[in-house]
This record gives C-alpha cells, sequence and structure tokens, in this order.
C-alpha cells in the first residue's frame, strides 16, 4: 500500500483534520506502544499500520 492511499484511508475514516492528529497523539499496543507516524518512521508497512488501525479504532470490515 502506497502512504498517499494510507492517508486517503485515514481521512476518509477519520475525517481530514482529526486523521493527522490520532496519527501523531494516539499510542496503540497493536503498534507496539507506537503512535502511526512513529510505526511508519521505524519502517513499518503502510499496510500493516492500516491493519492496526482498523483493528483497534473497529473500523468496519467494508471500510478496510
Amino acid at each position: 500500500m502506497r502512504l498517499t492511499v494510507f492517508w486517503e484511508l485515514m481521512a476518509d475514516h477519520f475525517g481530514a483534520g482529526y486523521a493527522e492528529t490520532f496519527a501523531r497523539d494516539h499510542v496503540m499496543a497493536e503498534l507496539g506502544g507506537r503512535t502511526v507516524h512513529e510505526a511508519l518512521d521505524a519502517g513499518w508497512e503502510a499496510k500493516d499500520v492500516w491493519r492496526a488501525v482498523c483493528t483497534a479504532m473497529g473500523v468496519p470490515a467494508e471500510r478496510r
């Protein structure tokens, strides 16, 4: 998954304004105690980060 697609999915689910705040501030156990930005910076694949976000935030299956 390209990062541009990842950020589009984040914006679609959370809203353009909140997606960035969530990615910067929300620490998730599914990402090893990292935020989205920290996980991506640490080399996690965007698709794996998106899956973790979906699991943590209960994103409906049709939006995954």
